[in-house]
């Protein structure tokens, strides 16, 4: 395995990791901030992270195109680091608020650049997939862990991803050198600098009837994610255990990391891999209200086979790959945070299990959205 794909795979891993080892304790480092606890503190903490991400996406996309993406990974691993130690020393709420969307910045930094770049390779699907696994996989061991060492130390789970921050962060600068030398050598390199398109050309992209229905499956593909895993505690209440709870949560990411694993070493379109995604998702959705641990399974399965399908299809846009991957990305953290928000205001009059039904038939009235998009590959 190149050393630029190995430190995308560990990077991806330190950042949802980091992300969600701050999950568990939310409360706890809440009621530490000086003159600050309850659920508005914790609130902030928790959506300065998606905050920072969705605002970063489309910037940082558009970066990738015009400079060596490695230095964008490598400062991503950097702004990480610093959001790490400021959450683990400080007990000031703005700058632990500031300290996650710093943490949402590095997000932004990273997977525009990190599609983008895999997508450069003649294996991309398996790569793609293999990304989402150590994706999955990050955000799976940062609970446990969160949740193990909070006996040990309230902050160990953050105290030990931020510990592999500084040392992926000299791997990386190391691997950084290492590919500039070999650059200053080579008699191919050229400078990749494109021009930036302005705010008409990419809203050009984003309205495109041509990729409009990938960006409207991406919005609602990881929206209803976020809508099931945002009202599922308290629907669930009163009927599982906070450990049932737990472990339907955990089987969700586990399937998703088993479905990066086969669907993207499979022979598969990218339309078969999207429209499976689409229709196990929500499948996994419905399911949920009667049977939480095979619905968030399905859901994990469904997720995970369109985190494949979905930026193979992005691959096959005519645009600029970082402004693409920008696009998508965003799309992507713009369902997980706006569609709970959008879910609840309707929640009150609808109920938890129509609101679950509804979402789910939103999600497969996508297949209908008439497919413009040609394979250029």
């Amino acid at each position: 395995m190149d050393k630029n794909r190995l430190l995308l795979y560990f990077t991806v891993f330190l950042i949802m990791g980091l992300s969600n080892a701050v999950i568990p304790v939310l409360p706890e480092i809440a009621a530490s901030g000086e003159g600050s606890a309850g659920v508005l503190a914790s609130s902030l903490l928790f959506s300065g992270y998606f905050i920072g991400a969705l605002v970063m996406m489309l910037p940082f996309g558009l970066l990738s195109d015009r400079y060596n993406g490695l230095r964008l990974v490598v400062f991503s691993i950097l702004m990480t680091l610093v959001s790490g130690i400021v959450l683990l020393v400080s007990e000031n709420l703005l700058i632990l608020v500031l300290a996650r969307l710093v943490e949402g910045v590095a997000c932004g930094a990273f997977f525009p650049v990190a599609y983008a770049m895999l997508s450069e390779y003649e294996e991309k699907s398996r790569y793609i997939g293999e990304l989402n696994f150590f994706l999955n996989a990050g955000l799976a061991l940062g609970v446990v862990l969160a949740g193990y060492l909070v006996q040990w130390y309230i902050k160990g789970g953050i105290f030990i991803f931020t510990a592999m921050a500084l040392l992926f962060l000299i791997a990386g600068a190391m691997i950084m050198i290492q590919d500039h030398r070999s650059h200053e050598t080579s008699q191919k390199v050229r400078l990749k600098e494109p021009d930036i398109p302005g705010m008409r050309t990419i809203a050009g992209h984003v309205t495109n009837a041509k990729h409009s229905r990938i960006w409207i499956i991406t919005f609602l593909l990881f929206g209803i994610t976020g809508v099931v895993i945002a009202f599922y505690p308290e629907y669930s209440q009163e009927t599982l255990s906070k450990t049932v709870l737990g472990i339907s949560i955990a089987a969700m990411y586990v399937s998703a990391m088993i479905a990066n694993i086969v669907v993207g070493r499979s022979n598969l379109h990218y339309k078969q891999m999207v429209r499976a995604g689409i229709t196990i998702s929500a499948t996994g959705t419905l399911l949920t209200i009667v049977h939480p641990l095979s619905g968030f399974a399905l859901i994990g399965v469904g997720t995970g086979t369109g985190m494949v399908g979905l930026p193979l299809a992005v691959t096959n846009m005519r645009i600029q790959r970082g402004l693409a991957m920008g696009i998508f990305n965003t799309c992507i953290y713009a369902g997980i945070g706006l569609m709970p928000v959008f879910a609840g205001v309707f929640l009150g009059i609808l109920g938890f299990e129509a609101i679950f039904a509804a979402f789910a038939i939103l999600l497969l009235l996508s297949l209908l959205i008439k497919d413009r998009l040609k394979s250029v590959s």
